[in-house]
């Protein structure tokens, strides 16, 4: 059952904050400032209301909180930058002074990751690789901060295998970090589940996580109620895929995966709290 085992990193961040991978599951909870998220749109439309399920994600086990201003599904309407910034910015000033936690930026543009981090966060989430503004590199660089390099298809002419495309896109994203100076301690991958992938893919992808661990890099995923899991579990609406999604994590855990990603963090830290105990027993067992 056990398909890799995750090896402890040490993943460094912006500020001077290091945060551990590997020993155990860790939950990354998604606070969208967004009228059209498609799945949470709308809930944090003011700082009190973003503090208060921010406050709430890290009472149920998220040890960081990842902030959007713009909505990743396929259809929705781009913003502006200025816009996108009006959104994140006081919402990560008011984490930074009132909970002191760890803050990603969920950003591909390198002026709301520039401003982002100077309000206070970790770590830049750009679900575009480095591909669209390569300067978010540099950033990094110079301040240090964590980065997520994520997958994403949306600009190949034809999708080859699901492992290939991986090795294609990220090894060129790695490249842009490695030229910028961001060092190997500060990068977190992510295989992009639900961008530019159909449902077979997906699932495939999760089938074969493991043969990502030739990156020799930590991985973060995000599978949270992600179109794929609601058609493979018949559930129309977002908030009714958490168990399909907990099931994801559970299996892309005993895969290796480092960070996970999620909307409900109560659930998905009990489901992965059993996979942790799977590997801990499984490791004992190695080892006699």
């Amino acid at each position: 059952m056990i398909k890799s085992f995750p090896i402890k990193r040490e993943w460094q961040l912006a500020h001077g904050r290091v945060l551990e991978t590997g020993s155990q599951a860790l939950i990354m909870a998604i606070l969208n400032i967004t009228p059209d998220s498609f799945s949470d749109g709308g809930n944090n439309q003011t700082i009190d209301a973003a503090l208060q399920s921010a406050r709430a994600m890290l009472e149920a086990g998220a040890v960081i909180i990842d902030v959007g201003g713009e909505s990743t599904r396929p259809d929705a309407e781009p913003v502006s930058a200025q816009q996108e910034q009006e959104r994140v910015l006081p919402v990560i000033e008011a984490l930074t002074r009132e909970l002191g936690c760890l803050i990603s930026v969920d950003t591909y543009r390198a002026q709301t990751a520039t401003l982002a981090v100077a309000a206070g966060a970790h770590i830049v989430n750009d679900v575009w690789g480095l591909q669209k503004e390569p300067d978010i590199a540099g950033l990094a660089a110079e301040t240090g901060a964590g980065l997520v390099i994520m997958h994403t298809g949306r600009d190949r002419d034809v999708a080859a295998d699901v492992i290939e495309d991986q090795h294609v896109f990220l090894q060129r994203s790695l490249e842009i970090a490695a030229t910028a100076g961001v060092k190997p301690q500060q990068i977190m991958l992510d295989p992009g589940f639900g961008f530019a992938k159909d449902i077979q893919q997906n699932v495939e992808l999760m089938a074969r996580f493991a043969e990502l661990h030739s990156f020799g890099l930590p991985w973060l995923v995000g599978t949270s109620r992600k179109r794929f899991t609601g058609a493979v579990s018949a559930r129309d609406i977002a908030a009714e895929r958490d168990a399909a999604t907990a099931a994801t994590s559970v299996m892309l855990r005993l895969g290796g995966a480092d960070i996970f990603r999620v909307h409900n963090v109560a659930l998905n830290r009990d489901a992965l709290l059993m996979a942790d105990a799977v590997l801990n027993a499984a490791a004992v067992h190695e080892k006699a």
